[in-house]
């Protein structure tokens, strides 16, 4: 079976944010930006996933759209933690750097899924 680029993206960016969240909490000792960053990050992949055993193909595109919504909301809050000072300008430019690969993805899936089924 073929990998799935943004199964994969989402489920590793999952991951890191856990991480970050973890060093968020415990070192800076940050709760609300932190906790909204998390549950926008690991929403993404969540709806991939539901996305993936879609019923139908408007049912695929309508959670793809969701993750899509919730990776330009993850994007916010990792925009909003750097410029308060919360986090350092490498941790944000590594984080920005995959999030926007996400969201350049999700974009082109809803598209291309789109094309095929109104056309």
């Amino acid at each position: 079976m073929k990998d799935n680029v943004i199964q994969k993206k989402s489920f590793n960016f999952a991951l890191k944010v856990i991480d970050i969240y973890k060093f968020l909490v415990n070192e800076k000792r940050e709760y609300i930006l932190s906790k909204q960053l998390l549950k926008s990050a690991t929403s993404i992949g969540a709806n991939v996933e539901e996305a993936i055993g879609g019923q139908t193909k408007r049912d695929f595109i309508t959670k793809i759209s969701i993750a899509y919504k919730e990776s330009r909301e993850a994007k916010y809050w990792i925009k909003l933690i750097r410029y308060s000072n919360i986090i350092d300008k490498e941790v944000y430019n590594d984080m920005i750097y995959q999030i926007e690969e996400i969201c350049k993805i999700l974009s082109s899936i809803i598209i291309t899924t789109k094309r095929r089924i109104y056309s």
